[in-house]
């Protein structure tokens, strides 16, 4: 006959509670029927958990072993035990959630963490896309939840936070040499790095139709490409901030467009059908972006 989980509870308890009398309160039961059970699991395994010394029970080293093992089996349990039963309230198994690069990432991290406390046993499967890209998740049904700057047809978004893109490139790249404000005719007569759209159709016209140009998948590849003084880009200004500070990026003195503020929405696939783990991550996210900029705020 195998070990049952309340043979193992009566283990553990008579561990942490240092004896028979106080297990017995601890676990609501007799301590006739907690010793029978710690007395049984020991026979059914033919091993000896405990020793006597003195007047105290104390655990051999084949107990501290059964012990230990009796903690991991028991937590386990009472975590699946605890996924199930929310799993049987409607919380998901799996939420695909897909972010534009531009979001930041910490930010998205710390919300991630914060719903795996609450929620261990439901996946999440981040899509970072660019663009069009994460409107492509959402009409794919791969995402049940997306952070974009574009809201696709007929689908509701809901502001989460503005991001703030900076045209720079390296101090001694040659628009910083020009000795007055850089126009868009300038621009087009260097090399652009751009991060590639996502999306498989492509279709987000591009501001800027320049000559030169280099298209990479990832922003930190284009970031490094300028931080070299190999061209130029617009980037969101929370990820150069070290960049600049460190002087391998400056902003462009453009004339216009040197900045450019996107609004970030929360767009639900289906927000009728959304179950509690993506309205849950959802409302995560509205916390977690106001209070980023409320602190952001602060400091301007």
């Amino acid at each position: 006959m195998d070990v049952t989980l309340d043979q193992w509870k009566a283990l553990i308890s008579v561990v942490d509670s240092g004896g028979y009398e106080k297990a017995a309160e601890a676990l609501k039961k007799s301590q006739s029927s907690v010793t029978y059970a710690v007395q049984k699991l020991q026979s059914q395994l033919g091993v000896k958990a405990f020793e006597v010394k003195g007047r105290k029970a104390v655990l051999t080293p084949t107990g501290q072993f059964l012990y230990r093992r009796a903690r991991a089996l028991v937590e386990e349990a009472d975590a699946t035990e605890r996924a199930a039963k929310k799993l049987s309230a409607g919380w998901e198994a799996e939420i695909g959630l897909a972010m534009d690069v531009a979001f930041p990432v910490w930010l998205m991290l710390e919300c991630l963490q914060r719903f795996g406390a609450e929620s261990p046993h439901t996946r999440i499967e981040l899509i970072e896309s660019v663009l069009g890209g994460t409107s492509e998740a959402l009409l794919k049904g791969q995402a049940q939840l997306a952070i974009t700057g574009i809201v696709p047809p007929g689908f509701m978004g809901e502001k989460l936070m503005p991001v703030r893109f900076i045209a720079v490139a390296h101090p001694d790249h040659p628009l910083h040499k020009l000795g007055r404000p850089v126009t868009l005719q300038d621009l087009r007569a260097h090399r652009q790095l751009v991060v590639r759209e996502s999306d498989t159709r492509r279709a987000t016209p591009s501001r800027l139709e320049a000559a030169q140009r280099w298209t990479v998948t990832h922003m930190t590849t284009a970031m490094g490409a300028a931080s070299r003084g190999y061209g130029y880009g617009w980037y969101p200004e929370y990820r150069i901030r070290d960049e600049i500070a460190a002087g391998t990026l400056k902003p462009l003195p453009m004339r216009e467009g040197g900045e450019n503020v996107a609004q970030i929405y929360l767009v639900f696939a289906d927000r009728d059908a959304a179950g509690p783990g993506t309205l849950r991550l959802a409302q995560l996210l509205r916390e977690a972006t106001e209070a980023a900029c409320v602190a952001e705020n602060a400091k301007t």
